[in-house]
Protein backbone atom coordinates (compact mmCIF):
# COMPACT_ATOMS: atom_id res chain seq x y z
CA UNK A 1 0.00 0.00 0.00
CA UNK A 2 2.60 2.56 1.04
CA UNK A 3 5.75 3.86 -0.64
CA UNK A 4 8.75 4.35 1.64
CA UNK A 5 8.21 8.08 2.29
CA UNK A 6 4.60 7.50 3.42
CA UNK A 7 5.54 4.45 5.50
CA UNK A 8 8.34 6.42 7.18
CA UNK A 9 5.93 9.22 8.03
CA UNK A 10 3.35 6.79 9.42
CA UNK A 11 5.88 5.22 11.81
CA UNK A 12 7.72 8.49 12.53
CA UNK A 13 11.07 7.27 11.24
CA UNK A 14 13.51 8.46 8.59
CA UNK A 15 13.32 6.55 5.27
CA UNK A 16 17.00 5.68 5.74
CA UNK A 17 16.08 3.89 8.99
CA UNK A 18 13.57 1.75 7.08
CA UNK A 19 16.30 0.87 4.58
CA UNK A 20 18.61 -0.11 7.45
CA UNK A 21 15.94 -2.38 8.95
CA UNK A 22 15.44 -3.96 5.55
CA UNK A 23 19.17 -4.67 5.23
CA UNK A 24 19.06 -6.26 8.71
CA UNK A 25 16.15 -8.47 7.60
CA UNK A 26 13.79 -6.96 10.16
CA UNK A 27 11.35 -5.85 7.49
CA UNK A 28 10.75 -7.16 3.96
CA UNK A 29 8.62 -4.76 1.89
CA UNK A 30 7.26 -5.96 -1.43
CA UNK A 31 8.45 -4.35 -4.68
CA UNK A 32 6.41 -2.91 -7.52
CA UNK A 33 7.20 -3.68 -11.17
CA UNK A 34 9.53 -0.66 -11.13
CA UNK A 35 11.27 -1.97 -7.95
CA UNK A 36 9.65 0.68 -5.72
CA UNK A 37 9.36 -0.50 -2.11
CA UNK A 38 5.73 -1.01 -1.04
CA UNK A 39 4.88 -1.46 2.65
CA UNK A 40 1.77 -3.28 3.92
CA UNK A 41 -0.27 -2.67 7.08
CA UNK A 42 1.56 -5.63 8.65
CA UNK A 43 4.89 -3.98 7.79
CA UNK A 44 3.68 -0.78 9.48
CA UNK A 45 2.67 -2.72 12.61
CA UNK A 46 6.07 -4.42 12.62
CA UNK A 47 7.91 -1.10 12.25
CA UNK A 48 5.91 0.40 15.12
CA UNK A 49 6.85 -2.56 17.29
CA UNK A 50 10.52 -2.13 16.34
CA UNK A 51 10.27 1.54 17.28
CA UNK A 52 8.73 0.62 20.65
CA UNK A 53 11.52 -1.86 21.34
CA UNK A 54 14.34 0.47 20.31
CA UNK A 55 13.04 3.84 21.52
CA UNK A 56 10.92 2.97 24.56
CA UNK A 57 12.76 -0.10 25.85
CA UNK A 58 16.25 0.70 24.56
CA UNK A 59 16.72 -2.73 22.95
CA UNK A 60 19.61 -2.91 20.49
CA UNK A 61 19.16 -4.28 16.96
CA UNK A 62 20.57 -7.71 17.88
CA UNK A 63 17.87 -7.99 20.53
CA UNK A 64 15.20 -6.74 18.14
CA UNK A 65 16.26 -9.37 15.57
CA UNK A 66 15.92 -12.10 18.20
CA UNK A 67 12.49 -10.81 19.32
CA UNK A 68 11.11 -10.52 15.79
CA UNK A 69 12.42 -13.98 14.88
CA UNK A 70 10.70 -15.50 17.92
CA UNK A 71 7.46 -13.68 17.08
CA UNK A 72 7.56 -15.09 13.56
CA UNK A 73 8.17 -18.59 14.96
CA UNK A 74 5.26 -18.17 17.35
CA UNK A 75 2.92 -17.03 14.56
CA UNK A 76 4.02 -19.89 12.29
CA UNK A 77 3.56 -22.48 15.05
CA UNK A 78 0.12 -21.08 15.91
CA UNK A 79 -0.95 -21.33 12.25
CA UNK A 80 0.43 -24.88 12.00
CA UNK A 81 -1.32 -25.86 15.24
CA UNK A 82 -4.69 -24.53 14.13
CA UNK A 83 -4.42 -26.12 10.67
CA UNK A 84 -3.46 -29.55 12.05
CA UNK A 85 -6.21 -29.51 14.70
CA UNK A 86 -8.82 -28.53 12.10
CA UNK A 87 -7.59 -31.30 9.79
CA UNK A 88 -7.87 -33.95 12.52
CA UNK A 89 -11.30 -32.69 13.61
CA UNK A 90 -12.46 -32.84 9.98
CA UNK A 91 -11.30 -36.47 9.81
CA UNK A 92 -13.38 -37.27 12.88
CA UNK A 93 -16.35 -35.48 11.35
CA UNK A 94 -19.71 -35.60 13.07
CA UNK A 95 -18.61 -38.16 15.66
CA UNK A 96 -16.03 -35.76 17.14
CA UNK A 97 -18.23 -34.53 20.01
CA UNK A 98 -19.46 -38.03 20.82
CA UNK A 99 -15.92 -39.44 20.94
CA UNK A 100 -14.60 -36.44 22.85
CA UNK A 101 -16.96 -37.23 25.73
CA UNK A 102 -15.06 -40.46 26.32
CA UNK A 103 -12.57 -40.51 29.16
CA UNK A 104 -9.54 -39.53 27.14
CA UNK A 105 -6.93 -37.23 28.68
CA UNK A 106 -7.31 -33.51 28.04
CA UNK A 107 -4.28 -31.63 26.63
CA UNK A 108 -1.46 -31.58 29.17
CA UNK A 109 -3.31 -33.80 31.65
CA UNK A 110 -0.90 -36.71 31.31
CA UNK A 111 2.25 -34.60 31.05
CA UNK A 112 4.88 -35.71 33.55
CA UNK A 113 7.34 -33.28 35.13
CA UNK A 114 10.57 -33.16 33.17
CA UNK A 115 13.79 -34.28 34.90
CA UNK A 116 15.19 -30.93 33.73
CA UNK A 117 12.88 -29.17 36.19
CA UNK A 118 14.16 -31.06 39.25
CA UNK A 119 15.78 -28.59 41.69
CA UNK A 120 19.44 -29.51 42.10
CA UNK A 121 21.88 -26.64 42.61
CA UNK A 122 22.26 -24.09 45.37
CA UNK A 123 22.94 -20.52 44.23
CA UNK A 124 26.73 -20.67 44.60
CA UNK A 125 26.98 -23.80 42.44
CA UNK A 126 24.51 -22.42 39.88
CA UNK A 127 26.48 -19.16 39.68
CA UNK A 128 29.72 -21.09 39.09
CA UNK A 129 28.11 -23.25 36.38
CA UNK A 130 26.94 -20.21 34.41
CA UNK A 131 30.01 -18.06 35.23
CA UNK A 132 28.03 -15.32 36.96
CA UNK A 133 28.10 -13.70 40.39
CA UNK A 134 25.39 -14.97 42.80
CA UNK A 135 24.19 -11.36 43.10
CA UNK A 136 23.50 -11.36 39.34
CA UNK A 137 21.30 -14.43 39.76
CA UNK A 138 19.39 -12.63 42.53
CA UNK A 139 18.93 -9.62 40.22
CA UNK A 140 17.56 -11.83 37.44
CA UNK A 141 15.17 -13.42 39.93
CA UNK A 142 13.88 -9.98 41.02
CA UNK A 143 13.36 -9.13 37.34
CA UNK A 144 11.34 -12.34 36.88
CA UNK A 145 13.83 -13.75 34.38
CA UNK A 146 14.47 -16.83 36.51
CA UNK A 147 12.34 -18.51 39.18
CA UNK A 148 14.33 -21.03 41.21
CA UNK A 149 12.50 -23.40 43.52
CA UNK A 150 12.95 -23.14 47.29
CA UNK A 151 13.82 -25.83 49.79
CA UNK A 152 11.95 -26.19 53.10
CA UNK A 153 14.51 -23.82 54.59
CA UNK A 154 13.94 -21.27 51.78
CA UNK A 155 17.27 -22.04 50.09
CA UNK A 156 17.21 -21.31 46.35
CA UNK A 157 17.53 -24.46 44.26
CA UNK A 158 18.19 -24.24 40.52
CA UNK A 159 17.24 -26.91 37.97
CA UNK A 160 18.97 -27.88 34.73
CA UNK A 161 16.33 -25.83 32.90
CA UNK A 162 17.23 -22.81 35.06
CA UNK A 163 20.91 -23.30 34.16
CA UNK A 164 20.06 -23.43 30.43
CA UNK A 165 17.98 -20.28 30.83
CA UNK A 166 20.78 -18.45 32.65
CA UNK A 167 23.28 -19.42 29.95
CA UNK A 168 20.92 -18.03 27.32
CA UNK A 169 20.56 -14.79 29.32
CA UNK A 170 24.36 -14.56 29.50
CA UNK A 171 24.61 -15.06 25.72
CA UNK A 172 22.06 -12.33 25.08
CA UNK A 173 23.59 -9.82 27.48
CA UNK A 174 27.31 -10.51 27.04
CA UNK A 175 27.59 -11.66 23.42
CA UNK A 176 24.75 -9.69 21.82
CA UNK A 177 24.66 -6.71 24.19
CA UNK A 178 20.90 -6.95 24.73
CA UNK A 179 19.64 -4.92 27.69
CA UNK A 180 17.45 -6.48 30.40
CA UNK A 181 14.22 -5.08 28.91
CA UNK A 182 15.06 -6.91 25.67
CA UNK A 183 16.03 -10.07 27.54
CA UNK A 184 12.68 -10.01 29.38
CA UNK A 185 10.83 -9.78 26.06
CA UNK A 186 12.91 -12.57 24.51
CA UNK A 187 12.50 -14.93 27.47
CA UNK A 188 8.75 -14.25 27.60
CA UNK A 189 8.43 -15.14 23.91
CA UNK A 190 10.52 -18.28 24.41
CA UNK A 191 8.22 -19.36 27.24
CA UNK A 192 5.16 -18.72 25.05
CA UNK A 193 6.72 -20.74 22.24
CA UNK A 194 7.51 -23.67 24.56
CA UNK A 195 4.01 -23.58 26.07
CA UNK A 196 2.37 -23.49 22.63
CA UNK A 197 4.55 -26.35 21.41
CA UNK A 198 3.57 -28.46 24.44
CA UNK A 199 -0.11 -27.61 23.93
CA UNK A 200 0.15 -28.41 20.22
CA UNK A 201 1.72 -31.81 20.85
CA UNK A 202 -0.79 -32.69 23.60
CA UNK A 203 -3.85 -31.68 21.56
CA UNK A 204 -2.67 -33.46 18.41
CA UNK A 205 -1.91 -36.60 20.45
CA UNK A 206 -5.40 -36.44 21.99
CA UNK A 207 -7.10 -36.07 18.61
CA UNK A 208 -5.07 -38.94 17.18
CA UNK A 209 -6.22 -41.09 20.09
CA UNK A 210 -9.79 -40.17 19.21
CA UNK A 211 -9.14 -41.20 15.61
CA UNK A 212 -7.79 -44.54 16.84
CA UNK A 213 -10.92 -44.97 18.96
CA UNK A 214 -13.03 -44.21 15.91
CA UNK A 215 -11.10 -46.72 13.80
CA UNK A 216 -11.36 -49.38 16.49
CA UNK A 217 -15.10 -48.80 16.80
CA UNK A 218 -15.58 -49.16 13.04
CA UNK A 219 -13.59 -52.42 12.97
CA UNK A 220 -15.61 -53.86 15.84
CA UNK A 221 -18.87 -52.89 14.10
CA UNK A 222 -17.81 -54.56 10.84
CA UNK A 223 -16.73 -57.73 12.69
CA UNK A 224 -20.07 -57.82 14.52
CA UNK A 225 -21.92 -57.48 11.26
Amino acid sequence: MYIISVAAELVEMHPQTLRLYERKGLIKPKRSGGKTRLYSERDIERLREIRRLTQELGVNLAGVEEIMRLRSELEALQARFEAEVQRLKAELGERFKELERKALPAPGETAKPSPKDRPLYIISVAAELVEMHPQTLRLYERKGLIKPKRSGGKTRLYSERDIERLREIRRLTQELGVNLAGVEEIMRLRSELEALQARFEAEVTRLRLLLLEEGRGLRESSMGA
